[in-house]
């Protein structure tokens, strides 16, 4: 079964052109203007009912959040681990406060939070993964090899552990396990040999230099692009967070309930499609077993079989949704 898309409203094309941007952060800065992707498909795919109650699990800037209270009636729970991002979309969502919530946490404690809120059931549950553009180009976080900062890396400045401590202060052998493992780095070992020889490193741009040395430039990526990824995956324990929130947001659906993910990058995406394929599906022991001894009963049913992708449209007016890739599905 397809998710059915209604041709773009102008309503949504509005809140797409609007972008999500941070101005007057302590230092001044003005950060970079943040693009929602998938806009008119996540919301729709959600399948909004008036009345329902719905969790942004990754509010941002607020542009999924607004698209989804402007549609009517509907309840909003918008959760984020940036301060940041929550307090701008708090600002821009200022408007619908009677039915809005925001709570900073991490989506790993999707479940305590609906609870804590007294958010129960719910009707739909978006998770819009990945960075920001204004996380990705702010000077003072250490997301991007583009611009000199501190080797910081955390959504939240609450968390214990930043890219410099890993960087900094791992083994050889466990800081290429991670390149590997998290950024899917053929030339892991070279690299952390690298980094390990040049201690310490305490600037993006130092980082990205060492292992552009390493390895040297080859095509259009940046050689440092897959290292940044997996220290930022590590630093933030995404794909244990993530894997934690699925299996939270399976018990807080209602029946009929919609889970929207959209995710960046290959390691989110298979985890996603694992998680839905198996909750999906009836019995899953080994093929091997005569006989089904795991008792599993599917609790959700895909709503799309395939990821949907963006348009040919938006891929023009947004290149950084490139990468995207939406799955949904409905809980029975």
């Amino acid at each position: 079964m397809s998710v059915a898309l209604a041709p773009s409203t102008s309503s949504f094309d509005k809140l797409r052109r609007c972008p999500e941007s941070i101005e007057g952060t302590a230092s001044g800065h003005r950060c970079a203007q943040h693009i929602p992707v998938l806009l008119r498909e996540a919301v729709e795919a959600l399948a909004l009912r008036t009345g329902g109650r719905y969790v942004d699990a990754t509010l941002g800037g607020g542009a999924h959040a607004e698209a989804i209270l402007r549609e009517s009636e509907e309840w909003l729970l918008g959760i984020d681990a940036d301060p940041e991002a929550l307090r701008i979309a708090t600002e821009r969502l200022e408007p619908y406060r009677p039915r809005l919530t925001t709570v900073n946490d991490n989506f790993r404690n999707l479940e305590e939070v609906c609870r804590q809120h007294d958010f129960l059931p719910v009707q739909g549950i978006l998770f819009d993964l990945g960075l920001s553009s204004y996380q990705l180009e702010d000077p003072y976080r250490g997301f991007s090899f583009q611009l000199d900062a501190p080797l910081d890396m955390r959504y939240s400045p609450s968390q214990p552990v930043t890219a410099a401590d890993l960087v900094n202060n791992l083994s050889e052998a466990r800081l290429a396990c991670l390149i590997h493992h998290f950024g899917e780095e053929r030339h892991s070992r070279l690299i952390a040999r690298r980094i390990v020889e040049n201690r310490p490193l305490r600037s993006s741009l130092e980082l990205a230099r060492v292992v552009e040395r390493a390895v040297g430039r080859r095509g259009r990526l940046h050689p440092a692009t897959k290292t940044f990824l997996a220290l930022r995956i590590a630093v933030n324990q995404e794909l244990e967070s993530l894997e934690l929130a699925l299996k939270q947001a399976v018990n807080l659906l209602d029946q009929g309930g919609r889970l929207v993910v959209i995710s960046f990058q290959s390691l989110e995406d298979r985890l996603v499609k694992e998680f839905l394929r198996r909750e999906s599906q009836g019995c899953i022991c080994p093929p091997a077993m005569p006989v089904c001894t795991c008792g599993h009963v599917p609790t959700l049913k895909l709503v799309s079989r395939k990821a949907v992708l963006p348009s040919p449209a938006e891929l023009r007016a947004n290149p950084r949704s490139r990468s995207a890739k939406m799955r949904v599905a409905e809980k029975l």
